[in-house]
């Protein structure tokens, strides 16, 4: 199951927790100290595909929520209940179960985003694969990381691990062509 909107969420805990229930962009706010940068990333989104906003049941989560909903009045809301996102205590979106995860997103989703048939304008350009990561540098090598946070900071996508990068460069279509151009600025985002 995939959905097509990227799901903005609080933590790096709860990204991993939508990589366990299903193939999604996510974007973590890192709670309330949303960086400029983080903003950025979600107006693209929001502006390209849309976002779901998913935030924990608790009292910190429906203020996030609110702030998003503020400066993006039209995202999607996604919701879990206390119970469902509850684990020994604490409260969050990490402690749900994949099931609870895929249901509260494809409810705000809506059927068209959960298709997994593609659109001929995906098909027209192939995505960017593993392979082009490691011949650009973008993984495999010492500095990848660096590589990448340059790569994404020219593409405005920002960095990440390389299996965040591919997802958001896929996310966002990024082609094989623009990916080059930005590698190309590399040495001189080092200086």
């Amino acid at each position: 199951m995939k959905i097509r909107e990227a799901v903005v969420v609080e933590g790096r805990d709860d990204q991993a927790a939508l990589s366990r229930a299903l193939d999604c962009c996510s974007i973590a706010t890192h709670g309330f100290g949303i960086t400029k940068e983080t903003l950025a990333l979600i107006k693209k989104a929001y502006e390209e595909e849309g976002i779901i906003i998913f935030t924990d049941p608790d009292h910190s989560g429906r203020r996030i929520r609110e702030r998003l909903t503020k400066l993006f009045p039209q995202a999607k809301q996604a919701f879990l209940t206390m119970s469902e996102a509850e684990k020994g205590g604490d409260i969050g979106i990490e402690n749900a179960s994949p099931e609870a995860i895929r249901a509260a997103l494809l409810r705000a989703a809506g059927p068209k985003s959960g298709d997994e048939e593609s659109s001929a304008e995906e098909d027209a350009a192939p995505a960017v694969s593993e392979e082009d990561l490691f011949r650009l540098g973008l993984t495999g090598r010492e500095d990848s990381m660096k590589r990448r946070e340059s790569a994404g900071k020219v593409l405005g996508l920002g960095g990440g691990n390389s299996r965040a990068f591919l997802k958001k460069l896929r996310f966002f279509r990024v082609s094989l062509k623009e990916l080059e151009k930005a590698c190309q600025e590399y040495p001189r985002q080092t200086r």
